[in-house]
């Protein structure tokens, strides 16, 4: 592969924003169980639920920064790399992001502090109305993002005045811009995607405290809540992605062909295939085993309907094959298996067993590694199978370059952001393995009546919690005696 500008520049954002996407979809996925979790503890008044949000508040803070430092590389790589593209389609995806600034970003900024300083500083109520606006904000967040992406998979709501190096897009319907064909199932299945992650990251960690031994109520109601969310929303994935593949079959022909492996149409039926090697030029499928007529009829309903294959697309328009074949298969098998894993542990707490499989919570505690991988396999399923259009139909992604940046200055750069991230990366996971090493801190047992009597015996029953926590007692002390109970708890 000769490395000129358009690959340097190609490889540059997809490194910048494969790494970037690593965060936003987690803080979606907290964001929605610090909702829930404190909702728990409003309700009923459980302080073991405050400890759980307050733990889960802090891991949201740290990825939060992280997604926000690495967001902002893409805003200025527009301008740089892709100016072109920048000065065509200026007006449609400007405003997109202007609405994700207006609606999103300002929403999280003013409620983050309140979310992560403010626990005894405000109102209980006012205090989860602010993690309502943080969560709110990262989903807003994603929606915009989502329409600009979704505008460039399917453009609508828009005409093209000028010509030549003047040429541009202008909006001349908003709302069609924004609900353009593949903005709805694209937004339901990213967002799904990202309540997956929340929900996973959620039970790997409190399946090693489980596995550990400690904190074990925190991580048994943690793990049961993430689980019934993360159930829910793996099985919501198998549905909006079929309807996600459905419309792509519809409007971007040639990227389902890839996706699906399917290159030749067939007379009769399309099989849908599980697996296959397709060759580098696209002309057949290696090692491939198919299930006859499959595809037709999730397709069609019909199984001896025939689906257009990429031999239908003109040469000079079709994407490449092994990147998005591949990478959509991924995030299939990823997907599959994870409805697979939950439904099980459903089955098992159903059974009243599910914390007695020792390797089941070790697999749960590796498992996270899934939802970031389906995660990023969709985006480059997505992304690679457009090529080679920039804006789908109507803007080349080679035409899309600046034509002021050299070859060897895009190499620098990538040099210097994958140095940068290195650093980056470890410094997140420092925090992380810190963050989790601490643990959640003891909950706030609410004052006993007793109390309230005055004297010696009131300020000694202050001092220490029903469980027979030393509630002065350094850290350190109370998690010894702690993990004892829990010890004990968790072996019954």
């Amino acid at each position: 592969m000769h490395l000129d500008l358009l690959v340097l520049s190609r490889i540059q954002f997809a490194m910048t924003i494969m790494f970037h996407y690593l965060f936003p979809p987690l803080s979606i996925g907290l964001g929605a169980v610090l909702v829930f979790m404190e909702a728990m503890y409003l309700k009923t008044k459980d302080p073991q639920y405050e400890a759980i949000t307050r733990f889960w508040t802090r891991i949201f803070a740290a990825n939060f920064a992280m997604g926000v430092a690495t967001g902002i590389v893409m805003e200025f790589e527009f301008g740089t790399n892709w100016a072109a593209f920048s000065r065509y389609v200026g007006d449609v995806f400007g405003s997109a992001l202007a609405s994700e600034g207006i609606f999103a970003f300002f929403l999280e900024s003013g409620f983050l502090a309140v979310l992560v300083f403010g626990w005894d500083r405000v109102s209980a109520r006012f205090h989860f109305l602010a993690t309502c606006m943080v969560a709110m904000g990262a989903t807003f967040s994603a929606i915009w993002i989502v329409v600009a992406n979704s505008w460039m998979q399917t453009p609508r709501g828009f005409h093209i005045i000028g010509s030549g190096l003047t040429a541009r897009a202008e909006i001349t319907d908003f709302w069609a811009m924004v609900f353009n064909p593949s903005t709805i199932n694209r937004l339901t299945h990213t967002l799904i995607g990202a309540y997956i992650l929340g929900a996973f990251f959620v039970m790997s960690i409190s399946a090693y405290y489980l596995l550990k031994d400690r904190h074990i109520d925190f991580a048994r109601k943690s793990f049961k809540t993430a689980l019934v969310f993360g159930t829910v929303m793996s099985l919501a994935a198998g549905l909006t992605g079929d309807l996600n593949a459905r419309m792509i079959a519809r409007y971007q022909p040639a990227k389902f062909a890839v996706a699906e492996g399917n290159l030749h149409t067939e007379k009769g039926g399309t099989a849908f295939g599980l697996f296959g090697i397709p060759d580098a030029n696209g002309e057949r499928m290696h090692y491939e085993v198919a299930i006859p007529g499959l595809l037709s009829v999730l397709m069609y309903g019909d199984p001896h309907k025939p689906v257009p294959g990429l031999d239908q697309i003109p040469r000079a328009d079709r994407p490449p094959v092994i990147v998005p074949y591949m990478s959509y298969h991924v995030m299939i098998f990823i997907g599959t298996y994870l409805v697979g894993l939950s439904v099980l542990a459903c089955f098992l707490w159903w059974r009243g067993i599910l914390f007695q499989q020792r390797w089941l919570l070790w697999v749960f505690v590796f498992s996270v590694v899934g939802p970031y991988l389906a995660n990023e396999a969709g985006w480059v399923t997505a992304e690679v199978g457009r090529q080679p259009w920039i804006v789908y139909g109507l803007l080349r992604t080679s035409e899309g370059l600046s034509k002021a940046v050299q070859a060897n200055q895009v190499l620098g750069s990538i040099v210097m952001f994958m140095v940068v991230y290195a650093l980056l990366f470890a410094v997140w996971v420092h925090v992380l393995n810190d963050k989790i090493g601490h643990g959640p801190d003891a909950p706030h047992e609410p004052p006993s009546t007793s109390t309230t009597a005055g004297g010696v015996l009131a300020v000694h029953a202050a001092t220490e919690d029903p469980a027979g926590y030393s509630l002065t007692a350094d850290s350190d002390s109370w998690e010894g005696s702690g993990a004892e109970a829990n010890h004990q708890e968790g072996r019954h």
